[in-house]
């Protein structure tokens, strides 16, 4: 049986049972010193990621007053629920509903400092291909793209659209950072940065 992302997450996989499998992943971090060097010269900047890879990450990134784009649909009042016990702050807008509101809240939380998280392939898919909202966020806002995927060795794949990525007990986790990716001014400086986007996070999620 299919089950749509947002129901395991709200039912099945409940935020106490996530920490308590978390607390049994081996996880690595590498290119840590994207991050640091971003945080490090208080540049604004997007974290962007797979949707399929939501889980693990933002269990990673808990805690740390982040800003979450989350849809205006139901199923992103699961993500929001969750996000807000884990201690995200969120936007509600994408860029299939609620688009413009969604967009002028991240570049609004950009420009006052913070840092944000985006899907670029959410809230709907199609999996793993780019959308312009972060892109366009990170341009109106001059803040970087930094590119971010998680490697697990063994997972369960929900049948969801984005095949959601749950890590398995014991699972060894790859929590990876690319090199940040800026946005030139323009439409072709949109294209770029999308194409960049896109080439990060396939590296980022899926190179060994």
């Amino acid at each position: 049986m299919k089950l749509r992302w947002a129901e395991p997450i709200a039912a099945a996989v409940a935020p106490w049972l996530v920490r308590a499998l978390a607390a049994t992943w081996r996880i690595r971090v590498r290119g840590a010193e994207h991050l640091h060097s971003l945080r490090q010269a208080r540049r604004p900047f997007v974290f962007v990621l797979w949707h399929s890879r939501i889980l693990p990450l933002l269990f990673h990134h808990r805690n740390e007053g982040i800003v979450l784009l989350i849809s205006r649909h139901r199923d992103g009042q699961h993500l929001a629920n969750l996000g807000e016990r884990w201690g995200y702050r969120s936007v509600r807008g994408s860029t299939n509903r609620g688009g413009e509101v969604g967009l002028l809240g991240v570049v609004r939380a950009l420009q006052g400092g913070a840092e944000v998280a985006i899907t670029p392939d959410g809230p709907r898919g199609p999996a793993e291909q780019v959308q312009a909202g972060a892109i366009a966020a990170a341009q109106h806002s001059g803040a970087a793209l930094l590119p971010l995927g998680a490697q697990p060795s063994s997972a369960w794949w929900l049948g969801s659209w984005d095949r959601m990525c749950i890590p398995k007990p014991f699972a060894r986790l790859d929590i990876v950072y690319g090199a940040p990716i800026e946005v030139a001014p323009g439409k072709e400086g949109m294209r770029g940065a999308m194409e960049a986007v896109g080439r990060a996070l396939q590296q980022v999620t899926h190179a060994a």
